[in-house]
């Protein structure tokens, strides 16, 4: 029971925002629509029962009037059946896009907000592939709980609805035993009650392992994907090193959990089917073996016979609704566990950006960027290097060196704002801008317009422009394929999509750039000439590189070393370096 209050509570987290956000009459007026055409269609069942007993006797007495007038008045029932069948599942649609809409645009903002994606991969990343979360999950939720919502209110509805109808035929038809009836007021009512009970109890006994069986078929399933998409990526590198068999080994390993774990789900889904359909089997005559005796009796009509067998049916099949759906349930609580721990993973986040106990970054109304009281650590608290007093001057062209795992791009991140690992401060001038250009420039699929003025959009700058800042960069032969629509990151070198990068500096010209090894893939001429081109296209921009080559020193006015000082590393200038 506490599990139910718990996953309940959890759907009530999740769904309620939408139905109380900017959309939400749009939203509850589709569900108030098709909540009235559920009730509407559970009235029109009750319609249906009535005409049962009615189209039967008439059978029964040879009434040809009264069967044709029946036949006509099925007809009727029957198209504003269907007509509302239809425009409830059009409308049903239509509430779930609209509700994933806003949901993905939710959890998107979330994830995307401020670097939260990355502060989560930084904690662990406890809400493993956020890509399903947002494309799968919140599709599932939304319909599934559309489905089983509707759906436990109509078993409501027509249990309210069809317990009186049976329950007066009880009276009408008493039980017949041996001869005699016995009174038993409402017995065909608590002859569902007591089937359904039953079949409830045993149902969930056998499919009660499907729910973590599901969130397991989840994980595996998005984790496979994944790892196909990252051999696709790295195809290269793959087919270099001759990786296929030791890739072909990993995925169907890979593979293997998703395959066992749908074997574990065939194996109790057999059971729970074996179970479910017997049950199903045996309540079409389970009505007609209470309520034959008073038939062959003459306790009864066929047609009342017939409508009590409808409406023993209609009250069975609301209280074994959890039956029927069971399968659904399971998956469903899966998916409302995985949205849950998305959600929680997000918070996460972004209550880690709100700590007093990491690196805050600060505006200044100084032109420098300034390390005050600085400790990086790792995200397990072990110390990385510390800075204190130390600035980038403005308009100062400096090179940052050291040993590798000094934690030189791990400065960087905590000067951008998104490694909160440790403590002190960084002061940034106010509404300064900054570019973070790494050794592997991130270029989005679309046009190579949009990947280089990324992540500006297309209409802030013109394509003479930027074909002029491609060409510039040393890259002509791309400067004619703007408006071509690729895989960048798949199709350039290493070394021109570092072009590219430099490219987009020249475009965004921000106040301070932070070049991470940014050229590294560049022969010693093709850096120094890119190195030229900024001092000259950006001679306003402050410029702090990390590198490991010699030449560098001859672009820059200043050397910073990362020096091991105890259980950490330190910033010092060189000439202190070369003085101790």
């Amino acid at each position: 029971m506490n599990n139910i209050r718990s996953t309940l509570a959890t759907v009530w987290r999740i769904a309620s925002p939408y139905f109380n956000s900017d959309d939400k009459w749009a939203g509850r007026g589709l569900l108030a629509a098709v909540v009235i055409i559920e009730l509407a269609t559970v009235f029109l069942t009750v319609l249906f029962n009535r005409w049962n007993n009615v189209f039967y006797n008439a059978l029964q007495e040879r009434d040809q009037a009264v069967f044709t007038y029946q036949i006509g008045y099925f007809c009727v029932l029957a198209a504003f059946w269907i007509g509302l069948k239809v425009y409830q599942l059009y409308l049903n649609q239509w509430l779930q896009i609209r509700w994933r809409r806003w949901m993905t645009t939710r959890y998107l903002g979330g994830w995307l907000h401020d670097a939260n994606h990355y502060r989560m991969q930084l904690l662990g990343d406890a809400a493993d592939n956020p890509d399903q979360r947002i494309a799968d999950d919140t599709q599932r939720f939304v319909e599934q709980t559309l489905t089983l919502g509707i759906g436990l209110l109509s078993a409501v509805v027509t249990l309210a609805s069809f317990v009186f109808i049976l329950w007066g035929l009880s009276n009408q038809a008493p039980l017949h035993l041996f001869g005699k009836d016995i009174a038993i007021p409402g017995y065909l009512v608590l002859g569902a009650l007591v089937y359904a009970i039953l079949g409830t109890v045993l149902t969930h006994v056998i499919g009660r392992p499907l729910v973590d069986l599901n969130f397991r078929q989840q994980r595996f399933e998005a984790d496979f994907r994944f790892n196909l998409v990252r051999t696709r990526e790295n195809a290269e590198q793959i087919a270099l090193l001759r990786g296929e068999p030791a890739e072909r080994t990993r995925l169907l390993d890979r593979f293997g959990f998703v395959v066992g774990n749908w074997l574990d789900i065939m194996q109790r889904t057999k059971k729970l089917t074996a179970f479910t359909a017997t049950y199903s089997q045996a309540a079409v005559i389970f009505p007609y073996v209470l309520i034959a005796p008073a038939y062959f009796a003459n306790k009864i009509q066929l047609g009342g016979m017939m409508q009590t067998a409808s409406a023993f049916s209609s009250v069975q099949d609301s209280l074994s609704f959890f039956i029927t759906a069971y399968r659904t349930l399971a998956e469903w609580q899966s998916v409302v566990a995985r949205l849950d721990g998305f959600e929680n993973s997000i918070r996460g986040g972004d209550a880690l950006a709100q700590r007093q106990d990491i690196i805050h970054v600060k505006p200044t109304a100084g032109d420098t960027i300034d390390l005050d009281d600085l400790l990086v650590t790792l995200p397990d608290g072990k110390p990385l290097l510390a800075a204190d007093g130390f600035s980038l001057r403005d308009n100062e062209r400096t090179l940052v060196t050291g040993p590798s795992g000094a934690g030189k791009s791990t400065l960087f991140r905590a000067v951008a704002g998104i490694w909160p690992f440790g403590r002190g401060a960084v002061q940034i001038p106010a509404n300064a801008s900054l570019m973070m250009l790494p050794q592997r420039p991130y270029l989005p699929i679309g046009s190579l317009h949009d990947a280089v003025v990324y992540p500006g959009k297309a209409a802030q700058f013109d394509a003479g422009r930027v074909r002029e800042v491609v060409t510039a960069v040393g890259l002509p032969q791309l400067a004619a394929r703007l408006e071509e629509e690729a895989h960048w990151n798949r199709m350039l070198s290493l070394g021109e999509q570092q072009r590219l990068g430099i490219a987009r500096a020249l475009l965004h010209a921000p106040q301070f750039l932070f070049l991470d090894e940014a050229t590294a893939s560049l022969d010693e001429p093709s850096e120094a000439a890119l190195y030229r081109l900024i001092a000259e296209k950006l001679p306003d921009t402050t410029v702090v590189s990390i590198g490991h080559r010699s030449t560098l020193d001859a672009f820059h006015q200043r050397n910073i070393s990362l020096v091991r000082d105890g259980d950490r590393f330190t910033l010092r200038d060189k000439v202190e370096v070369g003085a101790s």
